[in-house]
């Protein structure tokens, strides 16, 4: 099954976003992320996801992309707020879930007016100092760019996971939809894994 999802897909354009330097906006995400986490109240979350969404139009996301990303979220969004709510108030479960979602809307924005490459450029290009403290920033921004790409392959199994519990019957059930989620996604690392080790990537 072929993935589709605007994390990790760029999108040529010349909006304001395409036009700023890759470092900008990884550190303009990073200080985003930063104060919605600190804050984490139901008004600045709202606040927060407000931003999100028009970073997210601005960049070339429309309504179908929004949309996607929102579907694919929602088996996540679902335990994640039911979670919170039984535990601290349903005032908590809207600020962790709406949180994480700006947070994947800001990325979505970000990978969407920058191409993967010159992100992980860029995050060499960053960690270059701390090459004599034994970081190696080329394995860095492997791992960087391998979360952005599998991003979507995660949505996508979480897709697919709830759609064979449907069809059995049990998508209420947080165990026929969590397990296999859990057991497939740690597949998919592996697998991943298992390729770079092939090409000799990680090898001292």
């Amino acid at each position: 099954m072929t993935i589709t999802s605007p994390l990790g897909a760029y999108l040529p354009g010349r909006s304001v976003l395409h036009h700023m330097r890759p470092g900008a906006k990884l550190l303009g995400l990073f200080v985003f992320a930063t104060v919605a986490i600190a804050l984490r109240t139901v008004p600045s979350t709202i606040v927060a996801l407000a931003i999100a969404i028009t970073l997210s139009l601005i960049a070339g996301l429309r309504g179908r992309d929004l949309w996607r990303v929102t579907r694919r979220f929602a088996i996540v969004a679902v335990l994640l707020f039911s979670f919170q709510a039984w535990q601290h108030g349903w005032e908590r479960g809207f600020s962790v879930v709406g949180t994480l979602f700006a947070l994947i809307l800001a990325a979505s924005a970000l990978t969407a007016s920058t191409a993967v490459e010159d992100t992980v450029d860029t995050v060499t290009w960053a960690l270059g100092p701390l090459r004599r403290f034994g970081v190696r920033p080329e394995r860095v921004a492997l791992a960087f760019s391998l979360v952005i790409r599998a991003i979507p392959s995660i949505l996508g199994v979480a897709s697919e996971t709830k759609q064979a519990a449907r069809a059995r019957g049990l998508d209420r059930s947080p165990r026929a939809l969590l397990i296999p989620l859990v057991l497939r996604t740690v597949s998919h690392a592996q697998l991943t894994g298992e390729a770079l080790a092939a090409r000799g990537v990680g090898e001292e």
